[in-house]
Order: structure tokens, then sequence, then C-alpha cells
């Protein structure tokens, strides 16, 4: 359960990362692979979302660090996802005030955004950026709504642990993803319902924003 006795956004493979980092804790390089394997598709997506073509680089940096202090992690599956979303961030962010610019939305990388499909209203816009046009449609979005998306959609976050990568109250988080994802919603078409699905499920339509 989450904060406030909600649920937390669990994805299909926490079950095998939470099991594979513990693993990985005492010393199985086999099992940091398959951590790896899950984490690094989403965390690269996010940090393109925010570094552009240096993302890999700065994946490097972030895989460094986790390794690092890995044995300091104390959590899941869906713990350790939060965990190095934040870690990519801190090394997103040196990185950009190391060439003085400003964080972005830029280059989201397709296959990360290409996720399964879901049933909720928002989530119809979300299925849809697997397209060039609703890439364009991200980066165009201000930068605190662009990573608010970045994080609920590639990273798969709920709201407490994305407010917790940005620092921030999940209120404020929540408030941008919502103004990001209807935005998003009513450039691809279905305005409409997701107006009606917002207004009906408003928080709770956002992963447990609140």
């Amino acid at each position: 359960m989450g904060q406030g006795g909600e649920r937390r956004r669990l994805q299909p493979q926490d079950g095998e990362l939470g099991a594979a980092v513990a693993r990985a804790q005492d010393g199985d390089e086999t099992a940091f692979a398959v951590a790896y394997r899950i984490v690094q598709p989403a965390l690269l997506g996010y940090l393109r979302g925010l570094v552009g073509e240096d993302a890999e680089d700065v994946a490097s940096e972030t895989w460094l660090e986790i390794a690092r202090d890995l044995g300091r992690f104390k959590g899941d599956g869906a713990g350790f996802r939060g965990w190095t979303a934040t870690i990519a961030r801190h090394r997103a962010l040196d990185h950009l005030r190391r060439q003085r610019v400003r964080p972005r939305a830029a280059a989201l990388d397709q296959a990360a955004l290409d996720l399964p499909g879901r049933h909720s209203t928002h989530d119809q816009a979300l299925e849809s950026l697997s397209t060039e046009r609703a890439l364009g449609l991200v980066r165009a979005l201000p930068p605190d709504q662009a990573e608010a998306v970045l994080l609920r959609v590639v990273v798969g976050l709920d709201g407490p642990a994305a407010a917790r990568v940005l620092g921030k109250r999940p209120g404020a988080v929540r408030t941008a993803a919502y103004r990001g994802l209807k935005r998003l919603a009513r450039q691809l078409g279905v305005h409409d319902a997701a107006d009606e699905g917002v207004r009906e499920a408003d928080p709770r339509t956002l992963g447990e924003w609140e």
C-alpha cells in the first residue's frame, strides 16, 4: 500500500526485479544483470527525455552509482525503480549544469514509450505515445509536465514515488501530470473522453497521484 492507504502502482516485472535486486545485494552478478535488463529501457527513455542524445553516457554514470551504492538500497522492485530514477535524475541534472542547459523534454525513445495498452481514459493518450506526432507533442510540453509524464509513463512510478524523485509535493506532480496528459489527450483526439474521465475519477485516474 502507498501513502494514505493507496495501492502502489506495480509493474508486471516488479516481483522478478525485487528478487533480482535482493540476490544482487548478496553478490550475485547474474542477478544484477537481470535487474539491469528490466530497468534500463525505461531508465534510458527517461534520460533521453532530459538530456537527449547524451542519455547513454548519463545512463552509464547512473549504473556505476547504482552498483556502488546497491548495498544501501532497502525496498522492493517498485522501490528500486524509484531509487534508480532518482539517481538518474541527479546525474542528468549534473550533466545539464555542466553544459549550462536547462532540463528539457527531448528525443524521447519510441521503444520505451511503446507500452502495453491500458483501459482508463488518460491511458488512451498514453497508448498513442508511440507515434511520431505524439512524441513531438510531449517534447513541446512545459518541462515540469514533460518530466511528470516521463515518470508516469516511461518509468511507471506512482504519484508519491514520482514526487520523491522530483523533490516536490505529490499534489504538484499530480497537477503537472494532469495538465500534460490532458493536453496530450486533447491533441491526440480524445479530448471529450479525457475531460469526462478525469472529471469523474480525478485524481485517482492518474495513478494515485496524491
